[in-house]
């Protein structure tokens, strides 16, 4: 089975600061690394790292494919209504408004895609984040604290997209504070690496 991300002996320093050092895994289709430790331990950098965003201080990543990633930051035009912002992303990404429409209905966004980006609630833009991720195809999913404000709803909706993505042979690095009741999930703990 081929790999779709790879991490050797890779360091990531910001600032002054080690994070970490001498990090080495891979994901391989159907995988998905859960990436947990206080704030500050580095799971955000090692998923921009992974995401091609920040540069290793030392080893070498290796993406096989796309990668899709959430973050702090929706990249949804506050402005628009979701459905146009989405298929912004989408002419981006190349994909038919029938993956978006999909993905909507996914994270049971569809009766919100008139409603402006800046009137979502927090739940709600990360439920809209992950449709662009869903509908964009890539298959290595980069989501950093994707359940951030989401009820108990929407984040059985995301476990179930996340589920979907893996079975389909697609690869999901996590970074949380909890599991989020994933199966057959691996952990990496970044607080043992400081």
């Amino acid at each position: 089975m081929s790999e779709l991300l790879r991490l050797d002996g890779v360091a990531c320093i910001r600032g002054d600061r080690l994070l970490f050092e001498n990090l080495s895994f891979a994901l391989r289709p159907g995988d998905a690394l859960w990436l947990r430790g206080p704030n500050g331990a580095g799971k955000s950098s090692l998923i921009r790292l992974a995401a091609g965003l920040l540069r290793a201080a030392a080893g070498t990543v290796e993406r096989l494919g796309r990668c899709a990633l959430i973050d702090e930051a929706s990249a949804l035009d506050a402005e628009l209504p979701l459905r146009r912002a989405l298929d912004f992303w989408a002419r981006i990404d190349t994909v038919d408004g029938h993956s978006v429409d999909r993905a909507m209905e996914d994270m049971a966004l569809t009766p919100l895609a008139d409603v402006p980006v800046s009137m979502l609630s927090t739940g709600q833009r990360k439920r809209a984040a992950m449709v662009r991720v869903i509908a964009g195809g890539a298959p290595i999913w980069m989501l950093d604290e994707p359940a951030n404000g989401m009820d108990d709803a929407a984040q059985a909706r995301l476990v179930a997209a996340i589920a979907k993505h893996r079975a389909n042979g697609g690869a999901v690095l996590l970074a949380s504070h909890f599991a989020l009741g994933i199966d057959d999930l691996a952990e990496l703990d970044m607080g043992a690496l400081a």
